[in-house]
This record gives structure tokens, C-alpha cells and sequence, in this order.
């Protein structure tokens, strides 16, 4: 059976006692959103993560910080404090952690203005973390970003280019966020060779972070190709989701489709 791991966003400033409550619902483990209380910035934090884990029998998985960084920019001090900060996660998490997932970032007005550069600027970051990646025995995976503008990574081709033959590089799929872009169906192409995947529900207009089935994706086309992601291969599904409650309700439902 596949395993299923639960990640929130909304928890980083919460004390860290909640995270028993994943393995209480039944998940295999927890993939830690790297900011707030849980950003690899301090050993002591680093140091609470591990003890917690533990403290129980989940598997780990890392989102690394994106908040405020951007691997796309031209504003060279912020592009290389962007890869600092994933490497970090890679190089403080390999202990407990074998996928680490990071945001490419998005076109900034200076950017915009030199977007060759900027694209360059993000295969030169990519390269760097792969690099890292590679030298720890961690897979860096690029995710695909929601319709928002600005935002780069939003095809699969995008993806591909930037990921395909880069040591220590693959990529995560987030079907919430394919969604938005009305990709669905082409990003499933892509499950065969993907090394994680993020699923959670929205309407198509907007990154909401829904339980799973609810929304407006194509669940029936999702469950009839999953098989493609899962089969024969050590993967794991990460439903990001809001809290428990809606954890549980979206672990109970990719149980009950046999995942």
C-alpha cells in the first residue's frame, strides 16, 4: 500500500505537539512545511523536529522556505540567500529525510525585463541544489506552481526542461496546483516519473488546499492513473492539507479508492 504523509502550512507556529495527531489518523508520515517553528535556521529546532520524529514511527519528507526567496530573480544576494536556505534543508534533514521540495520562484518586474537571465539565473540554482542534493543522498524535487501571476514552473514542459538529467533533481507533482492551470490531464503524463506528489482540492480558481474529492478535478481520471505514480516504486502521496480534521477526511477517502 502506498504510503501517505500530511503536511500543513497553517501549523508552523504551532507547537509541535500536533504532529502526533497525524500518526494518530493513520498517516505513514509528515512532510515538514521548513518555516516558522520548523525553519532549519536553528540547530535547536532541527534538533526538536528530530526528537519528535522519533518519538513516533512516521517517515519524513521536507518543503523546504519559500516565503520571501525566489531562485528566478536577478537581485543576486536574494538568489543565492534562496539556495542557501534549500540546501540548508537538504544538508541539515538528510538524516531523516530523502525528498526534499522546493518552489523555482517567480518573474519579478526586473526580471520581467530580462527574462533570459532570469531563466538562467533559475538552471544555475537548480544545478547548485541538484549538486547538494546529489552529495547527500537526497532527491530535490521541483514542484509545479498554481496559476498565479508571475509565477514560473507552471507546464510540465517547464518542468521537465529544468529537471530532466540533473543529478540529485527530479520533481514533485502537485495536482491542486495543475489544476488551477486547467493541466490536470498533462501533469498525469508525467506520474511515471515522478518522485513525489502533492494532492488536496480547490474549484480551479485558486490554490484552497480542499480535503481530497472535494473541488472540481477530475478525481475519476486522478484514481484510474494513480496506479502509473504508485506502481512498483517507493513513492509516497502527501496530502497538504488545512488541519486534522480535513487530513483525516482526505486520508479516509484515498484509503477507501484502494490507494
Amino acid at each position: 500500500m502506498t504510503k501517505l504523509s500530511f503536511g500543513a502550512s497553517s501549523k508552523i507556529w504551532e507547537d509541535i505537539s500536533w504532529v502526533h495527531g497525524i500518526e494518530e489518523i493513520g498517516f505513514d508520515g509528515w512532510e515538514i512545511c521548513a518555516d516558522g517553528n520548523y525553519h532549519f535556521k536553528d540547530d535547536a529546532h532541527v534538533a526538536i523536529i528530530r526528537e519528535t520524529l522519533a518519538s513516533t514511527e512516521l517517515h519524513a519528507s521536507i518543503h523546504a522556505p519559500y516565503s520571501d526567496l525566489n531562485l528566478v530573480t536577478i537581485n543576486d544576494p536574494i538568489w543565492r540567500e534562496s539556495i542557501r536556505q534549500v540546501c540548508m534543508c537538504i544538508e541539515k534533514g538528510h538524516e531523516f529525510a530523502r525528498i526534499v521540495t522546493f518552489h523555482p520562484g517567480y518573474m519579478s518586474p526586473t526580471s520581467e525585463l530580462a527574462p533570459q537571465r532570469a531563466w538562467e539565473m533559475l538552471k544555475g540554482a537548480i544545478q547548485q541544489i541538484g549538486s547538494v542534493a546529489d552529495e547527500y543522498g537526497v532527491t530535490a524535487c521541483l514542484e509545479n506552481m498554481p496559476q498565479i501571476p508571475g509565477f514560473v514552473c507552471q507546464r510540465p514542459e517547464e518542468v521537465l526542461g529544468l529537471t530532466e538529467e540533473v543529478d540529485g533533481i527530479s520533481y514533485t507533482i502537485d495536482l491542486g496546483h495543475a489544476h488551477t492551470m486547467n493541466l490536470v490531464s498533462e501533469f498525469i503524463s508525467l506520474f511515471p516519473h515522478a518522485s513525489h506528489m502533492h494532492i488536496h482540492g480547490n474549484h480551479g480558481m485558486k490554490d484552497e488546499h480542499l480535503p481530497v474529492s472535494e473541488g472540481n478535478l477530475p478525481w475519476d481520471c486522478i484514481v484510474s492513473n494513480l496506479h502509473s505514480y504508485t506502481d512498483s516504486r517507493n513513492v509516497c502521496i502527501v496530502i497538504e492539507g488545512r488541519n486534522l480534521k480535513e487530513a483525516e477526511q482526505s486520508y479516509n477517502v484515498l484509503r477507501g479508492w484502494g490507494v
